[in-house]
Formats: structure tokens, C-alpha cells, sequence
């Protein structure tokens, strides 16, 4: 526990290991209670920032340990949006993900759940013309979509 407390430096490296302690913190964990570790497909969790006007996007395959990805989002005369960060997250890990098999990602942004729940499901929407963040939304609806096509489902759960 010293040596951890005193270490310091940038993020740590997210890995999961069920075994022993860390199995039985883990399950006790809201994705570890919703049977996130057991689910039999793609396990990804995504998170966006917007510190200081610079936004930034990233995730993470639980599976696949080096599978991961970041970006810079945005520019600063865009304007910024806590959004945009989040919904860049999701679109990262969609492109990265095979459509023929079940994605479960995971996510700490309830606005990125209602700006995609909008879109997907029975019924036509009219346009995204005046979706915020319209271009970042249009890709991954179009990912999500083949996904269907494909008959393959894509979980958000927000944790």
C-alpha cells in the first residue's frame, strides 16, 4: 500500500484481473453485479475530456489489453461541448470493434446515452441538421446501424 500511495506520474493502465482479491472487488463493482465480466462478446469502456477548452477522447478493450485508442477532439474555435469528448469516445471504439460480434461499452456520460438512444430504434427521425455534434453522431448511428444489419447487438451502459 506505501508503494503505491507514494508513486506518482500519469494514469494508471486499466487492467482487469478476476482473480482472487481483485475477483471478488471486481464482481462487487456495478459492472461486476450487471455480469459485465462474463458477457460473451466485446467489453469496452470510453470516457471524453474537456479541461481548459482542450477536448479529448479515448478508450479501452477489456479483452484485448492493447487495444486502445485517444485522440484530441475538436479545435478551440469550434467552441467547446462536454458531449463531443464522449460521443468521439464511443465512435472510437465502434471503428474499432468487428460488427458481427456483441459490443458492451461502457460509459460514465448519461448525455452520450440520450443523444444515441434519439437516434437508434423503430421510426425515422427527420434530420441531424441541428444535432449537436452532428458529424461525430452521423458516424457512429452509421456503424451502429450495419451492426443491426448485421444482427448483432451494441449495449451502453452507463456506470
Amino acid at each position: 500500500m506505501k508503494k503505491a500511495a507514494g508513486v506518482s506520474g500519469g494514469k494508471e493502465k486499466c487492467q482487469v484481473r478476476l482473480k482472487g482479491r481483485e475477483r471478488d472487488y471486481c464482481m462487487g463493482t456495478e459492472i461486476g453485479m450487471l455480469g459485465g465480466y462474463g458477457f460473451q462478446g466485446q467489453v469496452t469502456t470510453g470516457d471524453g475530456s474537456n479541461k481548459q477548452g482542450k477536448m479529448g477522447a479515448g478508450y479501452n478493450n477489456l479483452r484485448k489489453k492493447k487495444k486502445k485508442q485517444q485522440c484530441k477532439v475538436g479545435r478551440e474555435e469550434e467552441g467547446f461541448s462536454s458531449n463531443r469528448p464522449e460521443l468521439a469516445a464511443f465512435l472510437l471504439a465502434l471503428r474499432d470493434s468487428l460488427i458481427v460480434e456483441p459490443l458492451l461499452y461502457l460509459f460514465d456520460n448519461q448525455t452520450l446515452l440520450k443523444a444515441v438512444n434519439r437516434w437508434i430504434g423503430e421510426g425515422g427521425k427527420a434530420t441531424l441538421v441541428r444535432a449537436p455534434d452532428a458529424d461525430v453522431l452521423a458516424a457512429a448511428i452509421d456503424i451502429l446501424r450495419k451492426s443491426i444489419e448485421a444482427g448483432t447487438a451494441t449495449f451502453l451502459v452507463k456506470v
